[in-house]
């Protein structure tokens, strides 16, 4: 079963930025890959996606224009690269294949605060 292990999360101060990593068991080579966040006392909000070879890649409205998103199969690993954060953003991060699996990792919590 895949396994989801994500990690890079942090306190930043607003306009910071952040790069998160997401690694995968088995990759998800053939998938794709989402990632997503949710905030306390909300629903999980989907961010963005890439494809399995990582050639198409889609944005949420909030997100799009700061974060990016990466994959290295070789290393079995998406990334999630965060700049100008704002305390919106702050949220447990997650990632998942496309369709999402019904296990999640532990997610990484990011905290954007002056």
């Amino acid at each position: 079963q895949e396994q989801f292990v994500e990690s890079g999360g942090g306190l930043v101060q607003p306009g910071g930025s952040l790069r998160l990593s997401c690694a995968a068991s088995e990759i998800s080579r053939r998938d794709g890959m989402d990632w997503y966040r949710q905030a306390p006392g909300k629903q999980r909000e989907w961010l963005v996606y890439i494809t399995n070879d990582g050639t198409y890649t889609d944005y949420a409205d909030s997100v799009r224009g700061r974060f990016t998103i990466s994959r290295d199969n070789a290393k079995n690993t998406i990334y999630l690269q965060m700049r100008n954060l704002k305390p919106a953003d702050t949220a447990v991060y997650y990632c998942n294949t496309r369709p999402a699996m019904n296990s999640w990792g532990q997610g990484t919590q990011v905290t954007v605060s002056s």
